[in-house]
């Protein structure tokens, strides 16, 4: 009973929001598709520790029940993050945002979309698109197929589990597909500094997905790190020392010099 009850505390810190004031530096982290803050909660106490405010929202429609992702969409996600970004740019001096897949898809939209408020990018596995011949029939499937099989715990360590739906929401999936084609055209608004980590082997989001961010945004500062030993959840995977290190040394950097 006591390791069940253990189980479920820890269940529903995943789920949950977290929020830090710390220094006039400010760190938004942003968590993936149908998963929940949980898969970044390491990093923002990483981040806590180095004196940072941090902001880690859990988006709408996660952290429930997947039907409760088909009634959101990405615009509503969008809106979590861009709210939590405010909420740092209102008593910081500078904010950085970061993003896991889905995650650095919102990231790249906020840089597209307020290149002002934001100093850098930190960048893990982000998705721009699919190779996935069966999401060309997304536009259809929405309205007869509910779900799909789960995309969530892509983690080469063992024993790892990451907290996210069974099951991959398909209204959901679709908001999100459409997305993407309007990201990537805007990519070059991105003129932020950029840190960008992918994974060497991701099963879920294929590589040619972090070429065309690195091809398509207009930013002069982008570094890229290739993650060795990692896949696609790769926040909590064997790499996951080396995100949080790099960010913290890319954050001084980007945000040494701003007034």
């Amino acid at each position: 009973m006591i390791d069940a009850t253990a189980d479920q505390a820890s269940a529903d810190q995943a789920r949950r929001a977290f929020s830090h004031d710390g220094n006039d530096v400010g760190v938004v982290l942003c968590h993936g598709f149908t998963g929940a803050p949980g898969s970044l909660r390491v990093w923002a106490d990483h981040l806590v520790d180095e004196g940072y405010s941090v902001r880690l929202p859990l988006l709408p429609g996660h952290g429930t029940r997947w039907q409760d992702a088909n009634r959101t969409t990405f615009d509503d996600w969008l809106g979590a993050v861009t709210a939590a970004v405010q909420d740092l740019a209102s008593s910081c001096r500078a904010v950085v945002v970061a993003g896991l897949s889905m995650g650095g898809t919102l990231a790249l939209r906020l840089a597209e979309l307020h290149p002002d408020t934001i100093a850098g990018l930190v960048l893990v596995n982000p998705s721009v698109t699919t190779l996935r011949k069966e999401a060309n029939l997304l536009p259809v499937l929405r309205y007869v197929v509910p779900m799909f099989p789960p995309i969530a715990g892509d983690i080469a360590k063992p024993g790892v589990v990451e907290p996210g739906y069974n099951r991959l929401p398909v209204k959901a999936m679709h908001s999100l597909w459409s997305a993407w084609p309007i990201v990537r055209r805007d990519l070059f608004k991105v003129t932020v500094p950029v840190l960008l980590l992918h994974s060497r082997v991701d099963h879920v989001v294929e590589p040619v997905n972090s070429q065309m961010v690195l091809d398509g945004i207009s930013s002069t500062d982008v570094t890229e790190i290739w993650l060795e030993n990692s896949y696609h959840v790769a926040t909590m995977d064997n790499d996951a020392d080396e995100i949080f290190t790099s960010s913290v040394e890319f954050i001084e950097k980007v945000t040494a010099g701003l007034p």
